[in-house]
């Protein structure tokens, strides 16, 4: 085996039997029990003919089933590929057409529509969520010309900003490297008596990584619940298990507040709170504290960074409004649009070089050649480093809107709508324009009957300059959101054709 793959099996193979890892639906299970699971789930996927370099789809909501079968692919030297069981067939087909394969586990749970997926073009196996594994033959992939890679543990699909789906392999080394450096890093974490809440979903990097892997390459305790909603259960599996440490978006992180402020009871166990995922609104974590009595530690990642990147190391040395410093082993660069060097301070496009970091895309080396160059991963994000090395994270350079030749950033345009009266949420896109190119247009959600788009335009042009004020503004009634609750300004920006 790799050397890291190895570490990996013996993390978790060693680790205290006796000790409760896994509190699923009302009760723990111990570590023995867990592995009992796990090695039943390769057992089975073994006879059905897995083997080195294949690779399990798995639509499954968060739950036991989904890490033991990690294990179990990781055993037989494969990788799994988390996909969102709600993204229905279409999405999984065109998956399909890109990892090849050897067969898709679907959830055997009542309620849970699944025989949409059995026409799929490959074998399609019901699995509990407990991890029981029926007895099935698999399918053998059908490019012989492209040679299994053992070292790939996990494959994620991802958009990113333009919609278009990537698949993302994480090796062993990424993911363990990320761990390790994760745990180093941020300093309030202790890996004898931390209670991981392991809620966000299994099918993104942020949830199947900085709550199940962390949790179980440490040997914490995790509480996995199959979903997020309603936010008040939530809190009850967070005050029945004792939970400790929460990684959550701040979509959740609003709700849970919310929820607390409609009568649910706080969990009084909580140590840390890290948001990522989205922009963290700094005027939220005054809320965190009045009602969880902690403040918020924002991080900022990608997929193709295992996913953590940087993170502020603790609330007593944290900078509100920025991701905190990099982890352990990441490279840090900010260039021009030219991929040439900026000094400290100033903002351009974020460059990172790490162990994290993966090594390219699945089966696609036009779009790894455009982003990994020389070893460096080209991000996309618009940031900022300071001579105490916090990163601020700007927008996606994607997103940057130019009015006359002008920077717009929409993150700026939108904290000071949030900040408005009579805001509950914002977003900016660009609107193209004869003259300027485009303008700014927002997308508001409003709190109340009584703002205007005329006291919108005089609130903005008091507090930006004039090439950034909105000059179009359209009222919803939700903004547009991926499965991770962060918003798609791409779906706003298709939407002004209709």
């Amino acid at each position: 085996m790799a050397g890291r793959l190895e570490d990996i099996v013996a993390a978790l193979a060693t680790a205290d039997p006796e000790r409760e890892s896994l509190w699923w639906k009302g009760s723990w299970i111990r570590r023995r029990e867990f592995m009992a699971i796990a090695e039943k789930a390769a057992g089975s996927l073994a006879k059905a003919g897995f083997r080195e370099g294949d690779r399990l789809i798995t639509l499954l909501p968060n739950s036991p089933a989904v890490i033991a079968l990690s294990w179990a692919c990781w055993k037989l030297r494969g990788a799994i590929v988390p996909l969102n069981l709600q993204a229905g067939a279409p999405a999984v087909i065109r998956s399909i057409s890109r990892v090849d394969p050897f067969a898709v586990a679907v959830p055997d749970m009542p309620g849970v529509p699944v025989s949409q997926f059995d026409a799929l073009p490959v074998p399609v196996v019901r699995v509990s969520p407990e991890g029981d594994v029926p007895s099935f033959t698999g399918k053998r992939p059908e490019t012989p010309d492209d040679p299994a890679d053992p070292d790939i543990a996990v494959i994620f699909a991802t958009s990113g900003t333009t919609g278009l789906p990537k698949a993302v392999p994480l090796s062993h080394e990424n993911l363990l490297s990320n761990v390790r450096a994760a745990e180093k890093h941020y300093l309030p974490f202790d890996r004898t008596t931390e209670v991981v809440l392991n809620v966000l979903p299994n099918f993104h990097a942020l949830g199947y990584s900085t709550s199940g892997l962390l949790a179980l390459l440490t040997g914490s305790k995790q509480a996995l619940a199959p979903n997020f909603m309603p936010a008040e259960r939530t809190l009850d599996i967070m005050r029945a298990t004792g939970v400790t440490f929460l990684v959550g978006v701040p979509a959740m992180l609003v709700l849970l507040l919310s929820a607390v402020d409609r009568g649910a009871e706080a969990p009084k166990t909580l140590r840390s709170v890290i948001s990522g995922g989205d922009r963290f609104p700094t005027n939220l974590d005054e809320r965190a504290q009045r009602i969880f009595g902690i403040g918020v530690t924002e991080g900022y990642g990608l997929t193709e960074c295992s996913p953590v990147v940087a993170v502020n190391r603790s609330v007593e040395v944290r900078k509100l409004g920025t991701v905190g410093t990099p982890l352990p082993g990441f490279e840090c660069r900010i260039c021009d649009a030219s991929g040439t060097n900026l000094p400290a301070g100033s903002e351009g496009v974020l460059w990172l070089r790490g162990p994290s970091v993966t090594k390219g895309y699945f089966r696609d080396p036009e779009l790894t050649a455009k982003r990994f160059v020389d070893g460096w991963f080209e991000t996309g994000d618009v940031a900022r480093l300071d001579r105490e090395g916090y990163v601020s994270i700007i927008d996606r350079a994607t997103d940057v809107i130019i009015v006359g030749g002008f920077n717009v950033y929409p993150q700026e345009v939108e904290d000071v709508l949030c900040s408005c009266p009579g805001v509950k949420e914002a977003a900016v896109v660009g609107e193209p324009h004869s003259v300027s190119g485009q303008i700014v247009k927002a997308f508001v959600v409003p709190s109340g009957p009584d703002v205007t788009q005329k006291d919108l335009h005089a609130y903005c042009k008091e507090q930006l300059a004039h090439y950034k004020v909105p000059r179009s503004f359209e009222f919803v009634d939700r903004l547009p959101r991926s499965a991770m609750g962060k918003v798609l300004r791409r779906t706003l920006r298709d939407r002004q054709g209709d």
